[in-house]
């Protein structure tokens, strides 16, 4: 393996040409039901061009491949029951009224005018809280996303804010194991690591809150015209209460304890189960459906279809309708199965040395600081629409530049920045990225739709290029 011929840069980029054209008719003739298998079949053809071609023009024996795919599965099996959990989340958080009395008492308190830059001052006080902009999306997020739609805001603009406000957040805390990632694959000490960052960071996030208050200035007086329709719709349906608050708020305590993610996500599932029972009971025996058991008995039935399936609520009203429908777990298995296919084609990508050819050309390059920092932040951007995987963009970013930096006389704290700038808030930008499906399907907004109003991911990467031209803060090593 050690002494194989590496492919040719322009041969290493067949399988990303072959994948992108291959998504391109995809999602052209799918649309938004792309996730459903469309983008699936687009990158095993992707794996199974890149398979060819190493097999038979280079001799990569395909044991390499299953080795290398089986390491790299290894390190998804969290992120699949996270996943799973997150749609337990969302439908109980809908069904037990929690979502519902969100919805009910934001919209009569956000103002439509300052309601994209709440949304995103909100969703980055949150992550910062919790460090998880998953765990930020999938709650208040998707509760936000509801108020948003009732006062007349379009999905993408309020997605755009949610998620700019959840990743600024991810980004900076040092509960987040994107930034624990970064500062430890660069070795670079977690606080001087998020110390330097605000220098990009916190002008990337002012800038995109500029432009949420903005956009939101000019919206027009009458948006607000589905209030009451929505607040009359929710009281005919959920008993709304403040007690369904308490699933937020004791969900905040286990945060502030710095209980693990995937235990906060189960935990908050299952208090939204018990309140569901307490306070929706008719709720839970309409999504049980008609049956013999005794009411104790279809209530639990129709919570633990909450929890695996997709569920409906009849509120009187379509647009209501569609907005507190939910998955359950069955929600999240297009993305799941999404997720082991990016996978697999970013472990082809590795184990045919195809990657390192087209990296390494990119290395070559470089020739000044903002030479530097820009190919940096391209190969974030890179490895993370072939790899589909911020965690595995992150590493590999670390990797190949770590010795380049030195050798250029660079500070490690530069390249911890730059993999943060670029790998992991690009993420949630690409498709068939972990981070971009799963957002896509919790919120039920195509990532290509909700792509260019994401203001703070969009601005960071331009942001760190800037300030690497400019010199600020940045010193070579003596």
């Amino acid at each position: 393996m050690t002494n194989r011929k590496i492919p040719h840069p322009l041969v290493s980029m067949i399988p990303i040409v072959v994948l992108i054209a291959m998504l391109v008719v995809v999602i052209t003739i799918f649309g938004s039901d792309s996730l459903s298998g469309g983008s699936q079949v687009a990158l095993i053809m992707g794996i199974a061009v890149c398979a060819l071609i190493s097999t038979v023009f280079y001799h990569v024996p395909w044991k390499a491949f299953e080795n290398q795919m089986s390491k790299t599965m290894e390190g998804i099996f969290v992120t699949v029951l996270i996943l799973l959990a997150v749609g337990m989340l969302s439908g109980s958080w809908m069904i037990s009224g929690v979502v519902p009395t969100l919805i009910y008492y934001g919209v009569q308190l956000l103002s439509p005018r300052f309601f994209l830059v709440s949304a995103c001052v909100i969703c980055s006080l949150v992550s910062l809280l919790s460090g998880s902009s998953w765990t930020t999306v999938a709650t208040i997020g998707v509760a936000l996303l509801g108020v948003g739609h009732a006062l007349g805001i379009s999905d993408a603009w309020t997605a755009g804010a949610i998620i700019s406000g959840a990743y600024f957040g991810d980004k900076m805390s040092p509960l987040s194991d994107t930034t624990i990632l970064a500062s430890s694959a660069t070795k670079v000490d977690i606080f001087v690591h998020i110390r330097y960052m605000m220098y990009t960071t916190v002008l990337s996030l002012s800038a995109a809150l500029i432009i949420f208050l903005i956009a939101g200035l000019n919206i027009d007086g009458d948006a607000a015209i589905n209030v009451e329709e929505y607040t009359r719709g929710l009281e005919s349906k959920f008993n709304i209460s403040l007690w369904t608050l308490l699933v937020p708020l004791l969900t905040g305590v286990l945060i502030a304890r710095k209980v693990p993610s995937l235990i906060v996500l189960f935990a908050s599932a299952i208090m939204a189960g018990i309140v569901a029972l307490a306070l929706q009971p008719h709720i839970l025996a309409e999504v049980a459906g008609g049956t013999s058991m005794g009411a104790a008995i279809t209530q639990i039935k129709g919570l633990l279809m909450t929890y695996y399936g997709p569920t409906a609520v009849d509120t009187g009203y379509a647009a209501l309708n569609d907005l507190v429908s939910t998955g359950g777990m069955a929600g999240m298995l297009n993305t799941i199965w999404l997720i082991i296919c990016a996978i697999c084609f970013g472990a082809a990508m590795v184990a045919s040395g195809m990657l390192e050819s087209i990296t390494s050309m990119i290395i070559k390059r470089v020739k000044s600081r903002t030479g530097l920092v820009s190919t940096t932040v391209g190969t974030g951007l890179l490895l993370n629409l072939t790899t589909g995987d911020q965690f595995i963009s992150i590493v590999l970013t670390a990797d190949m530049f770590s010795s380049v930096y030195k050798k250029l006389g660079y500070e490690q704290r530069l390249l911890s920045r730059t993999i943060e700038d670029s790998a992991t808030v690009t993420s949630v930008l690409i498709p068939w990225n972990t981070c971009g499906m799963t957002q896509a399907t919790v919120l039920g907004v195509p990532t290509i739709v909700y792509l260019p109003y994401c203001f703070f991911n969009l601005l960071c990467p331009v942001m760190t290029i800037i300030v690497a031209a400019i010199g600020w803060k940045i010193k070579r090593l003596v």
